[in-house]
């Protein structure tokens, strides 16, 4: 239990002792770590229980701290400032705290519970690679992931690859019109890349097309509809959905070449999945769950054959699940993927990771599946996140403006490689050890980037400023990580010492102020990652982290630790550090992101 929760259970208790009439809810006690300006550890709010107890601030706070002083083994004084209770944390409760959790490797992670997650992520199009506008969805999906296992969770981790519809189709006609039988091998590219350059230039002759069309006395509506290209690839998801075996052929034959690109891609990003599904296996389920729907009469025909829900009762609008050919539109296949993904897991709870332009499109969804009364409805939580953007704009794949994936994390990786040589940061390694190092400190600064951002807000990512050393970045919290390194190497203290190296540890000296402010940190870890993982927001963890790194740079500038003022101040900073490594690299690999021991 943490002391901070120690500390509201006190209050808690105190409160009814010395109040037994009183109606004390637990609701109404805050307590909150004391501003640094003040004396003190942590901060109870008075004024919630002034009305309620018919006391003033001052008088309750002075019977408040002097029973929690006299009756409890936490605190050593208090203070009352402007209606707040300051309590004062007695300094060898930080020293057993430290003793009994220094050495604790997973320390903030909660005890194993029976509630099941899939988090679903990435979910890509296998019309084009990855692009830079995929990694916030993956970084976000992958950590969210870590975070909720981390607090006790059972996490799967999904991808839903979208496999068929008339994107791919458009990737195929303009590879039958303009491919000669290009393969990724006769081409010298990623799969994915030959054909996401297919699909940009079906765009180029579809534009073309409409242009013609409209020069000829067409709206750009009717040309739009009209243009020979998009009714080829009309027809070829009708042959597809008729399993047509040419084109089904050369739809596996393509979709091939960019699962291996993906698998390169996923790879150098440090991403994996515990399950993939394909769209292509799903959609059926889902047209099934259609045809459910309209015998229960909660979906309707219209003259057309199209099928519809009619949501206006819920402020809604009508929305097609149906077309009237009978092929499927993205919802009917998120349907079948729903059910499916509650019948594979018995979900408790289903996260989908994805961006906030498709907020009415979730909300649609969990509606169906509740009127539907299907149960995987009632676990579904979209987890919607802003668009992130480069400083140039945002990019569109249609019109080959995105930038790839593997180019950015190759960017990065150049960015990292450039700064260690400008620093003169190179001596001492290996070429082997380098190239290990730049991938590191690299993709660290990207993921980084990405997550300190609240999910829910858009966001312009800057690649120079990602890397910056001394910024709110990765960079900065892994140089902090190489100088605990550094320090324990020369104490011969391993990082991650058993709990025996500190046995002898008795505190007699008196706590000083940065010392405090390094325990006191490493304390509210637990509470950080709870947090973490109840908002679904990584960037909790990046700030915590960053500001750990930041509290430990002071703390080091005033106190060293070779040449303490004696031996017991050695031994204790040597714990504080020894916790601050461990907690830094518990918090940034739930994040995907290592920390190097040199660099």
């Amino acid at each position: 239990m943490t002391l901070f929760l120690q500390t509201r259970l006190a209050v808690a208790s105190a409160l009814k002792i010395l109040y037994p009439d009183a109606e004390i809810k637990d609701s109404m006690i805050s307590v909150n770590l004391t501003k640094p300006e003040f004396t003190g550890d942590y901060t109870v709010v008075l004024f919630p229980f002034v009305k309620l107890l018919r006391m003033k601030p001052d008088a309750l706070g002075v019977q408040l701290g002097d029973y929690l002083v006299a009756n409890t083994d936490l605190f050593s004084s208090y203070a009352i400032v402007s209606g707040f209770l300051n309590m004062a944390v007695k300094d060898n409760v930080w020293g057993s705290f430290l003793l009994n959790n220094f050495a604790n490797a997973h320390y903030g992670e909660q005890a194993k519970r029976d509630n099941r997650v899939m988090v679903e992520y990435s979910s890509p199009n296998t019309n084009k690679p990855l692009h830079f506008g995929h990694m916030r969805n993956i970084f976000l999906g992958a950590a969210v992931s870590q975070i909720l296992k981390a607090a006790g969770n059972e996490v799967v981790k999904a991808n839903l690859i979208n496999d068929r519809g008339i994107h791919i189709c458009k990737s195929m006609i303009a590879w039958e019109k303009l491919g000669n039988n290009a393969t990724p091998e006769s081409a010298g590219m990623k799969g994915d890349h030959l054909v996401g350059y297919y699909y940009v230039k079906f765009n180029d002759l579809f534009k073309a097309q409409v242009a013609e069309l409209i020069a000829a006395g067409k709206d750009e509506k009717a040309a739009e509809k009209e243009a020979p290209i998009m009714i080829e690839a009309q027809e070829m998801l009708r042959k597809w959905e008729a399993g047509d075996p040419a084109v089904y052929g050369l739809w596996q034959t393509m979709n091939g070449w960019v699962y291996e690109g993906f698998d390169v891609s996923y790879k150098k990003m440090g991403i994996t999945f515990d399950k993939t599904y394909h769209e292509s296996e799903t959609y059926l389920l889902g047209k099934e769950l259609v045809q459910s729907g309209l015998e229960k009469g909660v979906l309707f025909k219209k003259d057309d054959g199209s099928v519809w829900i009619d949501l206006k009762d819920e402020g809604l609008d009508e929305k097609l699940l149906l077309r009237g050919d009978g092929t499927s539109v993205y919802i009917t296949q998120d349907l079948g993927t729903a059910k499916l993904k509650y019948d594979d897991f018995k979900l408790n709870q289903s996260l989908y990771v994805i961006a906030d332009e498709q907020n009415y499109h979730m909300q649609v969804l969990k509606l169906i599946l509740k009127k539907m009364g299907e149960p995987c409805g009632d676990g579904i939580h979209h987890l919607s996140y802003g668009m992130v953007e480069l400083p140039s704009g945002r990019m569109k794949s249609r019109e080959g403006t995105v930038v790839d994936a593997d180019d950015m994390v190759e960017e990065m990786i150049s960015l990292s490689r450039e700064q260690a040589e400008q620093n003169g940061k190179t001596a001492g390694f290996t070429e082997e050890e380098l190239g290990k190092l730049y991938d590191t400190v690299g993709l660290g600064a990207l993921k980084f980037y990405l997550l300190r951002v609240d999910p829910k807000k858009k966001m312009i990512f800057d690649p120079k400023e990602s890397i910056d050393l001394h910024g709110f970045t990765a960079t900065f919290i892994q140089y902090a990580h190489t100088r605990i390194c550094s320090i324990l190497r020369k104490e011969n203290v391993p990082l991650m010492p058993s709990v025996s190296h500190f046995q002898a540890f008795k505190l007699t000296e008196e706590i000083a102020p940065l010392e405090k402010a390094m325990i006191l940190h490493l304390e509210q870890y637990p509470t950080v990652l709870a947090a973490a993982a109840d908002e679904y927001n990584p960037s909790e963890l990046c700030i915590y982290a960053f500001q750990l790194a930041q509290t430990f740079n002071s703390f080091y500038d005033v106190h060293s630790i070779s040449k303490a003022e004696s031996e017991e101040k050695k031994q204790l900073r040597l714990m504080i550090v020894v916790m601050a490594a461990s907690i830094l690299r518990h918090s940034m690999n739930l994040l995907g992101i290592a920390l190097p021991e040199k660099m």
